[in-house]
């Protein structure tokens, strides 16, 4: 044996050893100064709201807050925020605050003329019942997924999303009720009702089949004809155009099609969850810091803004997906999110304590065709960020 060869391969994987362990380290240092930034700022963002019975955080535009009360569908994103933040460090003023907000969402669980009953109750209630196990929280999940499944037409197989606009649309499905499906899914295991798990399964296959285009992209709506079941409309409401591919619309198809395969262990939707991956990682219009403009196709671009809400639920669900897929695409996908929770948590896109509203991040985009939310802090943007950053640290 080369004694001298055998040293210097074994010096060449120390010090490989040393430099994977100094980036780990080094990005396991981002993760803990975002998490004590965004501690400060949402502990701020609660003592504002403390005494504003019923209000919860919205928006920062134009140097005014932006609230709303448990009615808008943003409500659960606070509370979840919160949460998050608990879960993170133990601070009992956090849990107190968790408690505070995600009480003021309770009302939503007989909700039955809003699709968005998951994102405020399973954000809220779902991650108060994860790390505290309050019985409590049982009852309003599984009154909320009551109330959501009524909003579910077996003739047309999709929970219906809107109510408005009839004139225009028979029965409006939007790519982001997928995320709804989750509250759907743990009532189904809670519950033993298998009921509510046809209901999602019936939405996510109509969804696939009728939402996506050949290349993987989304339209958002799609308003199907009541008497068929079948579309009559597909139109993306909040993006560019018709057939564009608004951003936050193809991220919320990444991180549904991630849980649906989570839970059911349907491998279609393992496959769908990659083919939009694949999409959004390689799209020619996906900026090297990965955190996407509004639209993939806005005609602006790059003189456009960017929607850093679409980067962070793209983040959490790859981070997810990472755990389903072999270990080239596991690679490829880490280091997708690598880069863009390092931008995420740069001085570029995090506000300093005080600064932005009391929001964590800067620079999300609500709905860029009607002027509503432009380059502006979100409260889904910090929660989905939170959410990557607490699963991105348990994976360290």
């Amino acid at each position: 044996m080369n004694t001298k060869v055998t040293h210097i391969s074994l010096l060449l994987l120390i010090a490989l050893i040393s430099v994977g362990q100094v980036r780990a380290q080094s990005l396991k240092n981002v993760i803990d100064k975002a998490f004590r930034n965004a501690e400060q700022q949402s502990l701020l963002m609660a003592r504002k709201y403390e005494n504003q019975p019923g209000r919860l955080p919205k928006s920062f535009e134009g140097g005014k807050d932006t609230s709303s009360d448990s009615r808008w569908w943003c409500s659960g994103f606070f509370p979840g925020s919160l949460w998050y933040l608990y879960e993170n460090n133990k601070n009992t003023e956090l849990l107190k605050y968790a408690k505070l907000f995600t009480d003021r969402v309770e009302r939503e669980k007989y909700t039955t003329d809003n699709h968005d009953v998951g994102f405020m109750l399973y954000c809220s209630f779902g991650n108060g019942l994860r790390i505290t196990g309050e019985e409590h929280y049982k009852e309003v999940l599984l009154t909320g997924a009551k109330s959501l499944a009524t909003r579910f037409d077996p003739k047309v197989g999709l929970i219906r999303s809107w109510d408005h606009n009839t004139a225009i649309w028979q029965y409006p499905v939007i790519i982001d009720n997928l995320m709804n499906l989750e509250l759907m899914l743990w009532a189904a295991k809670y519950s033993g009702d298998d009921s509510f798990r046809k209901i999602a399964v019936s939405h996510a296959d109509k969804t696939m089949i009728h939402h996506f285009r050949p290349d993987h992209s989304s339209y958002h709506v799609v308003s199907y004809d009541k008497k068929t079941g079948l579309p009559h409309k597909k139109q993306t409401h909040q993006g560019a155009a018709d057939d564009s591919a608004w951003s936050r619309g193809q991220s919320w198809g990444l991180y549904g099609y991630t849980y649906l395969y989570r839970e059911t262990k349907d491998q279609r939707y393992l496959e769908q969850a990659k083919n939009i991956a694949n999409f959004l990682i390689n799209h020619p219009q996906m900026p090297k810091d990965f955190i996407p403009y509004w639209d993939y196709n806005a005609p602006q671009i790059p003189n456009t803004t960017r929607d850093a809400s679409a980067a962070t639920v793209m983040a959490s669900a790859l981070i997810e997906l990472s755990d389903f897929v072999d270990a080239d695409l596991k690679k490829k996908y880490m280091k997708v999110v690598d880069t863009q929770i390092r931008t995420l948590a740069s001085d570029e896109y995090t506000a300093k304590p005080g600064e932005n509203g009391n929001f964590i991040l800067k620079h999300s985009t609500g709905a860029f065709p009607f002027k509503a939310e432009v380059d502006a802090p979100l409260t889904y943007a910090d929660y989905y960020y939170l959410e990557a950053l607490t699963r991105l640290k348990k994976r360290l």
